[in-house]
């Protein structure tokens, strides 16, 4: 059976208002001998209930008349009050759409986006407005912009999917995508789609099924995280090594605590630094900060580097420190982020 638009549903509640004012105006005309003003008069008053008196005392026919009247308007103004206020809010909500669609994503660039905004979604989203960065949502509810979505990020109803709507989250000029889509497949198909997109896009998906991640890698992921298995490791950690995650719980990765844990990208040493070690380059002793974590620019981890350890043109520190530290080191590197 063809489901009916919201012009049709508009018409039908127009057409069913229309009838009964029509009966009402002629019930009263033919059963009280009303003139047509003051048989539309008690037609109004009646389906409307708003309680004013009558022209005149109702004969008994009239007040049966009446009485039908009112219980067969209940539906009728049901109907069409709902169906007309669920269109006019449909429109309203399709001209947000169209605003985080369209004029906020097309100024966006090295983005993140988002698909699907469940649990995950919504922590992810949560995580990257803390760590300042901007990002894109997409997802098939439009329930999303009524539970407190923020209004400074991007939204796109679809499906993740598909082209087209990746193409509207402005996914060519991304920095990298999320996929927190409940069903592994679908999170396979956005990964493939997306990697034909953008072949530099950072993409990490949400798997629930071990069996999945060799075909989430094989489909251009480069990291794949399980709840389950993150969950389950942090409870096991909390009976096995609790001083550690309450020690580890007191560092920040976001820049606002005492304590932050953040990385730095040497991509502008200055001249005179592109061959001095860390020591020499006396960072440590300038700034107060730790340097916990080096990473070359092959991509290899080095845990704990020691002050003969070189800094390169496009490695990465990791630093831990205040915020006041971490920003003279920067300063000192030239670092860009």
């Amino acid at each position: 059976m063809e489901r009916l638009t919201s012009r049709q549903k508009i018409l039908i509640g127009l057409g069913m208002i229309t009838g009964i004012l029509i009966i009402g105006v002629t019930g009263y005309m033919v059963i009280e001998g009303d003139s047509w003003l003051n048989a539309l008069y008690m037609t109004v008053i009646t389906i409307s209930t708003v309680g004013f008196g009558e022209v005149h005392k109702l004969s008994p026919a009239g007040k049966i008349f009446t009485m039908f009247l009112i219980i067969s308007s209940f539906t009728t103004y049901a109907y069409a009050l709902t169906t007309i206020s669920t269109h006019f809010f449909e429109g309203q909500l399709k001209f947000f759409l169209r605003g985080y669609g369209t004029k906020t994503i097309k100024k966006m660039n090295n983005h993140i986006v988002i698909c699907g905004f469940g649990r995950n979604g919504h922590q992810v989203a949560k995580e990257l407005k803390a760590f300042g960065h901007q990002y894109v949502v997409i997802d098939q509810s439009e329930k999303v912009l009524l539970d407190g979505f923020d209004q400074s990020a991007g939204f796109v109803k679809g499906d993740a999917t598909q082209d087209e709507v990746l193409i509207q989250a402005n996914v060519k000029t991304a920095k990298g995508l999320i996929t927190t889509l409940p069903v592994d497949a679908d999170n396979l198909y956005v990964a493939l789609t997306a990697r034909a997109l953008n072949p530099d896009l950072e993409i990490i998906s949400r798997a629930a099924d071990e069996n999945s991640e060799t075909k989430l890698r094989m489909a251009g992921v480069n990291n794949v995280v399980m709840p389950e298995r993150v969950g389950g490791a942090h409870m096991a950690s909390l009976i096995a090594r609790p001083d550690i995650l309450e020690f580890l719980d007191h560092v920040s990765v976001h820049g606002q605590d005492p304590t932050t844990l953040e990385e730095i990208t040497c991509d502008e040493i200055p001249e005179d630094s592109r061959t001095q070690t860390i020591h020499e380059i006396g960072i440590r002793k300038i700034t107060g900060a730790n340097i916990i974590g080096y990473k070359t620019p092959d991509g290899r981890y080095i845990l704990n580097p020691t002050p003969n350890t070189q800094v390169v043109r496009g490695s990465k520190l990791f630093v831990l420190g205040t915020p006041a530290q971490i920003n003279k080191m920067k300063e000192i590197l030239r670092a860009v982020q």
